[in-house]
């Protein structure tokens, strides 16, 4: 990350983002890896909408982003009106390994362009990187780097072993080339990144793409206070900076401050 002014002489600003996207495609988890560099592999589907926060530390200004993580259960689509209205920016997630989930999510950025309020920034994310071939040789080049580095990898005795298996038992699973939507992000004006949030791969870059795209005369100054600019839903702490509230009374999470940018 670049050098800047220590982060209490930045002014501070509240971002309202939005992520859509049909059920399964990873929402939840690319704001789980975000939040709190976490990754759980079975993770239970969201209940109407979970809220969670984060700062992004840029070189002049402070990004807090306000997260409005939505279910993607069609039971679910008449609520997210309620959640992207006024929201400055939307991650619209599709999984690389299904082509449907790209269909819903051209329908949810059309759907945006028309309803949201204009200027939104609207970042299309594929994920599930990871089960691809792309993500496996990304995953490779990690592991050489650390070894690199005199770090050895996990089983370092049984590589030979397992590298012959890989050749054979190796798919790529991708569905969705990088070309497609790639194309259609560019006609539609869309930020485009292929994510993995199993790995952590481009998350935090595509918030800090977001926080540098959103124009200076939407952003929104934060309210002075603790927890200032935070909406708490499920009667937590008032004043706790980052809290998470998930409309379907589940646990909540405390999220570390700062950015993984």
């Amino acid at each position: 990350m670049p050098e800047s002014a220590p982060a209490g002489s930045k002014p501070s600003s509240s971002v309202k983002l939005v992520l859509l996207g049909e059920a399964a495609v990873g929402k939840s988890s690319l704001v789980l890896r975000f939040v709190n560099n976490d990754f759980q592999e079975n993770k239970e589907p969201t209940i109407g909408a979970a809220f969670l926060t984060q700062k992004c530390s840029l070189p002049t200004r402070m990004i807090k982003f306000e997260i409005w993580d939505t279910a993607g259960q069609e039971r679910f689509a008449s609520l997210a009106p309620m959640y992207y209205r006024n929201a400055q920016a939307a991650l619209v997630v599709y999984d690389l390994t299904k082509p449907a989930s790209l269909v819903k999510a051209k329908h949810w950025v059309a759907e945006l362009q028309r309803q949201a309020s204009p200027g939104i920034v609207i970042a299309l994310v594929g994920n599930k990187l990871d089960l691809t071939d792309s993500g496996a040789g990304q995953a490779n080049e990690d592991a050489a780097e650390a070894e690199n580095n005199g770090v050895p990898g996990p089983d370092a005795e049984g590589d030979e072993e397992v590298e012959n298996n890989d050749i054979s038992t190796t798919t790529d699973a991708r569905k969705i080339s990088t070309r497609e939507a790639s194309t259609y992000a560019e006609e539609e004006g869309l930020l485009f990144f292929e994510t993995s949030a199993k790995t952590g791969y481009n998350v935090a870059e595509v918030f800090t793409a977001i926080a540098n795209a959103i124009p200076e005369t939407s952003l929104k100054g934060a309210k002075s206070g603790p927890g200032g600019g935070q909406t708490n839903l499920g009667g937590g702490r008032s004043g706790d900076d980052s809290s998470r509230v998930n409309l379907g009374d589940r646990a909540v999470a405390t999220p570390k401050d700062g950015c993984a940018c």
